[in-house]
């Protein structure tokens, strides 16, 4: 089955460069684990799709993960949050989220977290890039 084409607003790129020179610890910190073709996949970050910029983006995966600080628990911003992944989902993406906090404090389980993920979305999954 061919993939849709996600199409994005060209006008969040100028803010998603300026979002990538502006990153959270957390977002720096999961993009150094990322950058190098984690588990063989190519990550983007700060990555305009539909009218969204998403903090990482896995188009081989088709996997959005968000970092997400403190002013997403408050109620307004989980519920565009959640619209925002229902929007992504029309596109056969999953998103997946951490809070600033478990990446700058439990990385080795969003690592695994995600390598779960890996594991489960590949046809063939190696055993190279294991974590544990």
């Amino acid at each position: 089955m061919p993939r849709k084409i996600i199409p994005y607003n060209p006008k969040l790129k100028e803010l998603a460069r300026k979002l990538r020179n502006d990153s959270t610890l957390g977002e720096i910190l999961l993009w150094n684990e990322l950058k190098n073709k984690h588990h063989g996949y190519d990550f983007h970050r700060q990555k305009p799709l539909l009218n969204y910029i998403v903090d990482f983006y896995c188009y081989e995966l088709n996997l959005v993960i968000e970092v997400d600080g403190h002013y997403h628990n408050h109620k307004e911003k989980a519920e565009t949050d959640n619209i925002r992944d229902q929007e992504l989902a029309k596109y056969d993406l999953t998103v997946v989220r951490f809070s600033e906090n478990e990446v700058r404090k439990d990385m080795l389980n969003v690592l695994r977290t995600l390598e779960r993920y890996v594991v489960e979305h590949t046809p063939y999954p190696s055993q190279e890039g294991s974590i544990e």
